[in-house]
């Protein structure tokens, strides 16, 4: 029976590499809100988080790193090859990462809920969710995948797949299953039927900010507006990009689009993963004043960021964009070295998406942390 009555709960799972994180964005681009748990179960044994010492209890000092954190390539080694190593490791993990979803839930204020796991089935969430959504491939394909994206050896990625044994089983279980196999645009379509049966789109339209020069607007960028994010970031950014390079990156990211009188003026690309927004790219006409072109899309991207509970907002600037310190100061950001953050999360965020030539600003977004230690 579904834990929050008042939400719709889409179980995601589907054995690793499969693309359960990109069908989770698609969603989310359709108005769900999204909790990538196995992100969570990452951050439940980051040192100072509750479960770090049980983790060092369990297997030993041996997993740390230099820096104190948990080395997770080494404990993952161990828990792949010894499943009563795995049951302990999980005992330690998942009523951390159920704490933090019950909260992240409740409070949130979508209707339509996606929770990714890639142990949905075999665990409590399961009978929390309205609905089961499987992800899948074929397994060379996972394997290519783990190969190309997280730098394994096909040994390695071998091991990880087969480790998870049939994906057939999860397919039985499932009320929806997409085959991520083909295209990102096939795959969108496949999402957005099934979108469409849940709680069709509501698009807002834009709202007008006013400003010296006129009215900006901002509309979130969907897959459909990928030829005109293209156009804008070839025309504005001086860097080639196809439609298809932009429905691909709605994989991984969002895009808000700067609007005056009608016209596309500016385009901010964005992604929140593991409660960190992070933006990276900025592109605006220099025919409208910057400052406030900036001020606009920060404002939306934050206001979009909170609704998706962010704890802190990271920006890697162009050093032409970098070089407005009052602007940033005036909303609220200051370059810092991402060593120097002091959450482990969004250290490793800040590292995930350093950008060359361009300087790390930083703005936390709020106090009440989901996984605080206590």
């Amino acid at each position: 029976m579904n834990r929050w009555p008042d939400k719709y709960v889409i179980g995601l799972t589907g054995n690793i590499a499969t693309g359960k994180s990109v069908v989770r964005k698609m969603l989310e681009h359709l108005g769900a809100y999204g909790i990538d748990a196995d992100a969570l179960s990452h951050r439940a044994i980051a040192k100072g988080a509750p479960g770090y010492q049980p983790a060092i209890d369990s297997f030993g000092k041996w997993i740390l790193k230099p820096d104190g954190e948990i080395d997770r390539a080494r404990l993952g080694r161990v828990v792949f090859n010894d499943p009563e190593a795995m049951q302990r490791l999980e005992a330690i993990i998942h009523p951390l990462v159920q704490q933090a979803i019950d909260l992240m839930v409740r409070r949130s204020t979508q209707r339509v809920i996606v929770i990714e796991a890639i142990k949905l089935l075999e665990g409590n969430l399961r009978g929390m969710c309205s609905s089961i959504w499987v992800v899948s491939v074929p397994p060379e394909m996972q394997i290519q995948r783990l190969i190309e994206k997280r730098a394994l050896s096909r040994e390695d990625a071998a091991q990880r797949v087969n480790f998870q044994g049939s994906a057939q089983q999860k397919i039985d279980a499932a009320h929806v299953v997409i085959q991520n196999n083909g295209s990102y645009e096939d795959t969108w379509k496949r999402v957005l039927a099934e979108w469409k049966i849940i709680a069709p789109a509501a698009e807002p339209a834009p709202q007008p900010v006013p400003t010296a020069q006129g009215s900006f607007s901002i509309a979130r960028g969907r897959p459909r507006d990928s030829l005109q994010i293209a156009q804008l970031i070839t025309r504005l950014g001086g860097i080639a990009t196809s439609q298809d390079e932009i429905m691909a990156a709605f994989g991984e990211k969002a895009f808000m689009l700067l609007q005056m009188g009608g016209k596309s003026v500016g385009v901010a690309g964005w992604q929140v993963e593991n409660l960190v927004a992070r933006t990276t790219e900025f592109y605006i006409d220099p025919s409208v004043d910057l400052e406030k072109g900036l001020a606009v899309l920060m404002s939306e991207v934050e206001r979009a960021s909170l609704d998706l509970q962010c704890e802190a907002s990271i920006l890697y600037l162009p050093k032409a964009l970098a070089g407005l310190h009052a602007t940033w100061k005036q909303l609220g950001y200051e370059p810092r070295a991402a060593n120097s953050l002091g959450v482990q999360a969004w250290t490793d965020a800040a590292n995930e998406s350093v950008r060359p030539h361009t300087q790390l600003f930083f703005k936390q977004l709020r106090l009440d942390r989901v996984l605080r230690p206590i």
